[in-house]
């Protein structure tokens, strides 16, 4: 991911929502009034199991003031993440979860979070059309998830999310070759071709690619790198559905 990306996130994450966040809990409407942490727990999960998520933020932000050294600390702060997940809020989502890991890292909600910040990062991942830095942070996530947690029982869903994530990348990579095609840019088309089969190989969009590599290659008169292509093509995508297109490409090159 670019660095100036992460940059720019990090400074949101640790300078905007904080303020965002500290502005909230200092209107707090809460209705807690016992001085007992695990009856505030009570009150508050009571709301969030109700689905009443705006009263449950109130409730689990003032726990989070009040009762910072006790043992349901953790769990609230982790409820406080999924009242903003469950309220589409992701990008306050992955801060609570992201404060969560980096505060609690002994915590049993420190795995599922690690899933839950991806997640959050996975609902901002925006079409493919623009720009792409919560696509690369949520693939980041789950391969970290997946490292530090092969066990876990959300590891087959994130290797899910992570191939149609590296699908999108792809397609947007191939969308590019592809409008580059048409105007006549071989070169810059072959670049963006590349780049899906360079990165992206084991995705839906490596054939297509592959393909419009050979069709630039031939328009550009490279003939005989064409044939390696198509070469290559034939022993990795021989079930694709273009393999007869390619064919027929090889029949019209000049011996």
């Amino acid at each position: 991911m670019n660095i100036l990306y992460k940059k720019y996130f990090l400074f949101f994450l640790l300078t905007i929502i904080p303020l965002i966040l500290f502005s909230c809990v200092s209107g707090s409407k809460s209705d807690i009034k016992t001085e007992d942490p695990d009856e505030a727990f009570k009150i508050a999960k009571a709301n969030y199991d109700k689905k009443d998520y705006l009263q449950a933020i109130e409730d689990f932000s003032l726990i989070k003031i009040k009762f910072s050294g006790s043992k349901i600390i953790d769990k609230s702060q982790y409820y406080l993440a999924m009242c903003h997940y469950n309220r589409s809020e992701f990008v306050l989502g992955a801060y609570e979860f992201d404060y969560l890991m980096k505060n609690y890292s002994t915590s049993e909600f420190v795995s599922t979070s690690r899933y839950m910040l991806a997640m959050c990062y996975y609902n901002l991942s925006p079409d493919y059309s623009l720009d792409q830095a919560y696509t690369y942070l949520a693939i980041n996530e789950f391969l970290i998830f997946i490292d530090l947690y092969p066990d876990d029982k959300n590891v087959s869903e994130a290797e899910k999310k992570i191939k149609e994530l590296k699908n999108k990348l792809a397609y947007k990579d191939f969308h590019s070759g592809e409008l580059y095609f048409k105007m006549d840019n071989y070169k810059a088309a072959i670049v963006y071709f590349d780049n899906v089969l360079d990165e992206y190989f084991d995705t839906e969009w490596a054939d297509n690619s592959l393909y419009g590599k050979i069709q630039a290659l031939i328009k550009k008169k490279k003939y005989e790198d064409a044939m390696k292509e198509i070469q290559r093509f034939e022993k990795k995508f021989g079930s694709s559905e273009l393999l007869m297109n390619v064919l027929s490409l090889k029949k019209e090159i000049p011996l």
